[in-house]
């Protein structure tokens, strides 16, 4: 009925957005599409509730790679992957054992927050609680109390529970709209805090359906691999 049509055009609207708007005076660059013949041969380190994982650190053309979030989405489209969306406290569990495991000290998620044109609907206010969505599967995170909920640390650079937009705050400049995992960086464990999207970092990357879909359509001579 209407939940179901409002849950359609909220994932319609972030599936748009997410895919086509950029940080103004952060990063710049359209999203990449999947490339067939590199879904087909993606390396897939683990498996998960279904969907293949692939950790940066632990490829050796990878492993001491750092980029910005908009390249670490690319080189995850291109495989027919996103960077990762963590939707459940099981996968956050997983995530965290495979960072401390690697002795890695952060990694991109594909959480974003809604601060580009399009983003003033009022369901959407204020950003920084309702405006955070994980743009590899157009998941939007909930809030619950004034705050938005999730993995965050309770602490920052600026001693503040996250997200925190520290960075804006100080310089005035990068909105700190892109979520990393951090191993400890606070001895605050491992968690989830805001970050300005320019900065570079290894990545996570997880199938995505909807990318392996449209690589099938256009290339069925690749789609059984993929």
């Amino acid at each position: 009925g209407n939940t179901r049509m409002k849950s359609l055009l909220i994932l319609s609207f972030f599936s748009f957005y997410s895919s086509s708007a950029q940080d103004l005076n952060e990063t710049t660059g359209a999203l990449t599409l999947p490339n067939p013949r590199d879904c087909a041969n993606r390396i897939k380190h683990t498996q998960f509730n279904g969907h293949n994982y692939f950790f940066s650190w632990e490829y050796d053309l990878t492993k001491d790679l750092k980029v910005d979030w908009v390249t670490g989405r690319n080189i995850c489209r291109r495989h027919c992957m996103d960077l990762v969306s963590i939707e459940t406290r099981d996968e956050n569990e997983f995530l965290k054992q495979r960072m401390v495991q690697g002795a890695i000290r952060f990694f991109w998620t594909s959480g974003r927050k809604c601060n580009f044109p399009g983003c003033d609907r009022a369901d959407l206010q204020p950003a920084n609680v309702n405006g955070w969505f994980w743009s590899g599967s157009a998941v939007r995170l909930g809030s619950k109390d004034g705050a938005v909920t999730g993995a965050w640390s309770k602490t920052g650079g600026a001693k503040e529970p996250q997200p925190d937009n520290r960075e804006f705050k100080v310089e005035g400049k990068h909105d700190e709209a892109c979520v990393a995992v951090l191993n400890n960086f606070y001895a605050d464990g491992v968690v989830w805090h805001d970050i300005a999207c320019y900065h570079k970092k290894g990545f996570v990357c997880e199938d995505s359906d909807k990318l392996m879909d449209f690589a099938r359509q256009t290339s069925p001579e690749h789609a059984p691999r993929i």
